[in-house]
């Protein structure tokens, strides 16, 4: 509960107690036989009402023991009876029923018997007729009070289903995910780890047998045996990320193994395809935030991909700069796009743009004036506010 709905219903109490005392007050200016004393009685049973919510019985004791000695003591009639009504609701509202009906009985009877018997003018008729009005009042506020609690409960109990329900939610979405990730990870390992493995046994096949005939060994063939078996590593981390649902891996839901550390091995795999490529980092280096880290590889590994399927035997340049407040990451190429033509970003592009918008970033990637093809990423350092 917020400090302004907590301190709404003081306010209401207040203002209630001050109604009732200058209510009360008045009738013990009129009444002539009341004096201080039940001046200070009738300010005093006001005031409990104060905490007929917070304290249902210390208000209900408070207030009918005041407006008892102000009736007994001064007779003012029905009036004296208004906080006494007020504390026995709230404290049936609270639940306190025997506790509310043996105090309301008991003020009643108590104000019956002295008023009769200190009757001098006044009809005993009359006063047993107040005194059933009285009865019907209590009544009221019981019956009042005992349907406000239900409607409580009632409103309590549809809250807590509604939370219940959207628990249970939650949890079925968990395990519709948790189902889903299994069946991904098992659809890429008998897939991919397969084909993998076939991919990096032969091709080590070929190089021991090259190796074996004293022959020199192609580079492209040492590429794909370092490539397969970075690409079963990378594999099996992102196995074991769909496998395991404790959170282990990182804030996008990726294995953290892949960083700006490995850097230089992904430039230089690039390098043995016969893909010139150089790095140039300024700034001053420092470690990164984990999503920072893993989209800054990422987006260079797309990008020298992209390099090799779409400019040939192109050059191309990867330049980091560690900003103050960003991280700038840019991957030029010298190849055949032209700015003039229509550029399509495909599925690689797209997943970069992602990326970088989940971060908070911004990404740049199309054609140079100069020919050839930029991307340029800028990602924050802090945590988007």
């Amino acid at each position: 509960m917020s400090p302004m709905l907590g301190w709404r219903p003081l306010a209401l109490d207040t203002a209630l107690a001050a109604v009732m005392a200058a209510v009360l007050s008045l009738t013990v200016l009129v009444t002539p036989d009341a004096g201080a004393l039940d001046l200070v009685a009738v300010l005093a049973g006001s005031a409990a009402l104060v905490a007929w919510r917070r304290a249902p019985l210390v208000s209900l004791a408070v207030s009918t023991v005041c407006m008892l000695y102000y009736s007994l003591h001064a007779e003012p009639g029905p009036p004296s009876a208004f906080p006494v009504l007020v504390s026995v609701f709230g404290a049936v509202r609270a639940g306190h029923r025997v506790i509310a009906a043996l105090a309301g009985a008991g003020f009643l009877i108590v104000s019956l018997a002295v008023n009769l018997s200190t009757a001098t003018d006044q009809n005993p008729r009359e006063i047993v007729q107040q005194t059933s009005l009285l009865i019907g009042w209590f009544v009221a506020a019981g019956v009042t009070a005992t349907v406000a609690r239900h409607r409580q409960a009632y409103l309590e109990q549809v809250e807590q289903r509604a939370v219940e329900a959207e628990r249970t939610r939650e949890e079925a979405a968990r395990r519709r995910a948790s189902e889903e990730r299994l069946r991904i990870a098992r659809e890429l390992h008998d897939s991919l780890t397969h084909s993998i493995s076939i991919i990096k046994v032969q091709a080590g096949v070929a190089v021991h047998l090259a190796r074996k005939n004293g022959e020199e060994v192609p580079a492209a063939l040492l590429a794909i045996q370092e490539a397969g078996g970075d690409a079963m590593r990378e594999l099996r981390a992102t196995l074991e990320v769909l496998r395991d649902s404790d959170g282990s891996e990182g804030a996008d839901g990726e294995p953290v193994a892949s960083g700006l550390d490995r850097l230089h091995d992904l430039v230089e795999r690039a390098r043995s395809t016969g893909q010139p490529a150089t790095v140039t980092i300024s700034g001053a280096l420092r470690e990164l935030p984990a999503e920072v880290d893993r989209a800054a590889y990422r987006i260079v590994q797309e990008a020298l991909t992209n390099v090799s399927r779409h400019a040939g035997g192109a050059s191309a340049s990867v330049r980091i700069d560690y900003g103050g407040d960003a991280l700038a990451v840019q991957v030029d190429d010298d190849g055949t796009a032209c700015s003039d033509a229509p550029h399509v970003p495909g599925v690689g592009l797209l997943g970069m743009s992602e990326r970088v918008t989940a971060l908070g970033g911004r990404l740049r990637a199309g054609p140079r004036p100069e020919g050839g093809f930029t991307v340029r990423a800028e990602l924050p350092l802090e945590e988007p506010s």
